[in-house]
């Protein structure tokens, strides 16, 4: 159903209809929740397929008056026996943004800006961390809601950004959130966003000690000696494991296993990245403070999502320090010995790709 709904979407941006033509869309996730509801589903499907047959067959059999009494007997007892979905649950109101995307590259001078964007015209009632604590959160018709949740993820992203643009009323149609399509464009809406979720990301590594939701390496120059281009993007490096150091005490050499790349001036690592904005993006996404990120270690997967964190002071990597794994993960076996950690790690990252999910749906 949700990919019948992205078809028809696309088949409508095709013929210039760019935003969602409906009031309502199908609720396809629901039916990821209520396995019921997904069985009626089926069966309605297959009834109405039945019924067409029957159709077909009385068109064929129209100068046989009994036969045609029979099938419309048959078909009305098949109508009234076939337990129907309840179909109030299968829809649900949306905007013309619906399945509209975010255009704007996932880089950490978006995620900065983003920031910035948020602590102008977001801070005073969503609070500093996106806890809904802000000093004017209590003057809200209703308290602002947490960003630090699923939220975010159990909303398409066009839906997000029309609540943005647009904010949002109760059933009573008072204001609960002011719309922003006056102090932001549209570009600097989708920033916002992508700040939000970095955030989020942050905290729920901080306070739960995992990504639950799968967080991508933002992108930015780096410097590569003896690598090709001097100056080349981290995006270039997909396909590669990637090791992001920050310096230290612990003296860290290059790995054959993978690319190393230095946030900042590390002795000894051929890959560097110069840029503040870098080193200010993965401390939210580490939900730790710039100032204190020495030490850390973090690895990308081949497909460039961050999978695991090494915190300052760790003897050695292990699977343990993966952060971002897959619930349905295949059984890898457990390393020889200590020094063998890395390797394993790299192995059960490879084993289980990630699959970012989007009101229930992979994308």
């Amino acid at each position: 159903m949700h990919q019948a709904q992205l078809g028809l979407a696309a088949f409508l941006e095709i013929l210039g209809v760019s935003s969602w033509p409906f009031s309502h869309r199908l609720a396809a996730e629901q039916l990821l929740f209520d396995r019921g509801q997904a069985a009626r589903l089926v069966w309605a499907a297959l009834v109405i397929a039945a019924l067409l047959l029957i159709l077909a067959v009385a068109l064929w059999w129209r100068k046989r008056p009994r036969r045609l009494l029979g099938l419309g007997a048959l078909a009305i007892l098949i109508a009234l026996f076939t337990p129907w979905p309840i179909w109030r649950l299968l829809l649900t109101p949306t905007v013309p943004t619906a399945f509209h995307v975010s255009a704007v590259p996932f880089t950490a001078s978006a995620v900065m800006q983003g920031q910035q964007l948020y602590q102008a015209h977001c801070l005073r009632c969503h609070g500093a961390l996106g806890d809904g604590d802000g000093v004017d959160a209590e003057r809200q018709v209703i308290w602002p809601p947490t960003l630090n949740r699923s939220i975010l993820w159990r909303r398409f992203e066009g839906e997000l950004f029309w609540s943005v643009r647009h904010g949002m009323t109760d059933r009573h149609g008072a204001a609960t959130m002011p719309a922003a399509d006056a102090l932001m464009t549209d570009e600097q809406i989708w920033k916002v966003l992508g700040f939000i979720r970095a955030q989020a990301a942050g905290q729920s590594l901080k306070r739960e000690g995992v990504w639950e939701f799968p967080v991508a390496l933002p992108d930015e120059a780096v410097r590569c000696a003896g690598r090709g281009p001097s100056s080349q993007r981290l995006d270039a490096l997909r396909g590669q494991t990637v090791r992001l150091v920050f310096a230290g005490d612990t003296t860290v050499r290059e790995d054959p296993r993978m690319v190393t790349v230095s946030v900042g001036e590390t002795q000894g690592i051929d890959c560097t990245s110069d840029s503040a904005e870098m080193r200010r993006a993965l401390s939210v996404l580490l939900g730790a403070e710039d100032g204190k990120l020495g030490g850390y270690q973090i690895l990308v997967d081949r497909q460039g999502w961050l999978r695991a964190q090494s915190k300052p002071g760790s003897s050695g990597w292990s699977e343990d320090d993966l952060v971002c794994r897959t619930a349905d993960a295949p059984q890898i076996s457990k390393p020889a010995s200590a020094a063998d950690g890395l390797q394993a790690l790299i192995r059960r990252m490879d084993a289980e790709p990630v699959r970012t999910v989007v009101a229930g749906f992979s994308h």
